[in-house]
């Protein structure tokens, strides 16, 4: 029995005892280091594909991607910019009013549209056509390619800023959907004028950015050599924007760029416009300003803080600076403390004296 016993195999132990302590699943590999030089490039290349002058504008897009295009002209208070052009189409089977910056494809042509930078009578020209499709009840769709708006000192005489500003104002108001395609420069208030959407997309090679690559590192470097550094730290391509939540869709080119193949840059404009269109339209206009407004809201990253308590500094009264006028010694004693019998009972009398009734006794 004993040796019975001897043989015995012991139990053996639980798994949960024999293993130890819980392994910790290894994290994601570390990410690879990124060539500054190569990224530079990257990002610049995207800039150049953005800026090309070959690049199909509003006009152009609309030729190849829409029906029954009818261009409508002026302000009706100044006159007609041709850096902005707008007025129906429809696509898809869908009526839309559009507005758009317009390029020229050469020399002569972008001086006669200033290079695609509005004056203020462009960006009236564009609320009078977003309270025509309202009045309508059609859906806006806009094309952002513009560097920025005109700086010049005639713009800013006819009231460039208000115009601007106005124009923001008009489409976070405005009762009907909007959809709005980066499809080269989105470039500074120039291009958020007339790019506060619903839906917000971007071609492939489009950027979107508050100024410049050239402007910023002006401004930040002091030398506009440095503008690479500026497009790497601004995150202008359509893929940072993306990730930022600026833009919500990015839509693919030809390889080459749009210029490379306008009519394929049309169709698959077409397509994610029309679907973008078809969800939008059913909606009611109330919650369209709503969920345009929590778009606009959730942009940026927001430190809130508590309300900051200061000490209330204490105020004196007409009455106390009359006394300290009119009463030998009160300043001095109020300044200086009670340090001696003799200032003590001075105070005490300026008191007294203060205490009484500062009319005229009959």
């Amino acid at each position: 029995m004993t040796d019975q016993l001897a043989t015995t195999e012991a139990p053996s132990a639980s798994p949960q005892a024999s293993a130890g302590p819980p392994q910790i699943p290894p994290g994601p590999p570390p990410a690879p280091p990124v060539d500054r030089a190569e990224l530079r490039a990257r990002v610049w290349a995207r800039v150049q594909l953005a800026r090309n002058v070959r690049r199909p504008h509003t006009l152009e897009l609309l030729g190849l991607m829409a029906d029954d295009v009818v261009e409508l002209h002026g302000d009706r208070t100044f006159g007609d910019d041709a850096a902005i052009v707008g007025g129906f189409a429809t696509i898809e089977g869908q009526r839309i009013v559009f507005i758009g910056h317009q390029k020229g494809a050469e020399v002569e042509e972008n001086i006669r549209r200033n290079f695609g930078m509005p004056h203020p009578e462009g960006y009236r020209k564009a609320m009078r056509l977003m309270a025509l499709a309202e009045r309508l009840g059609l859906p806006v769709v806009t094309f952002v390619d513009t560097p920025g708006a005109s700086p010049d000192a005639a713009s800013e005489e006819r009231g460039q800023a208000e115009a601007i500003a106005r124009s923001i104002m008009t489409m976070t108001a405005l009762r009907v959907p909007v959809v709005t395609v980066i499809t080269g420069e989105g470039g500074s208030g120039g291009a958020l004028a007339v790019a506060v959407g619903d839906v917000v997309l971007a071609l492939e090679n489009a950027i979107y950015s508050v100024i410049s690559p050239e402007g910023c590192a002006s401004i930040l470097w002091r030398t506009p050599e440095a503008a690479q550094d500026a497009a790497v730290a601004m995150r202008l391509t359509a893929a940072d924007q993306l990730e930022l939540g600026v833009v919500d869709e990015v839509i693919g080119e030809p390889e080459g760029g749009a210029h490379t193949d306008p009519e394929a840059t049309a169709r698959a404009l077409r397509e994610v416009i029309a679907r973008h269109l078809a969800a939008l339209v059913p909606q009611h206009a109330d919650a369209l300003l709503a969920a345009r407004h929590d778009r606009y809201r959730r942009m940026g990253t927001v430190a809130s803080a508590g309300p900051v308590r200061r000490p209330r500094r204490e105020r004196k009264g007409v009455a106390d600076r009359l006394r300290d006028l009119l009463v030998p010694g009160r300043r001095e004693s109020a300044g200086q403390g009670s340090t001696t019998t003799e200032t003590a009972s001075d105070d005490v009398e300026s008191t007294n004296a203060a205490d009484a009734p500062l009319h005229e006794e009959g």
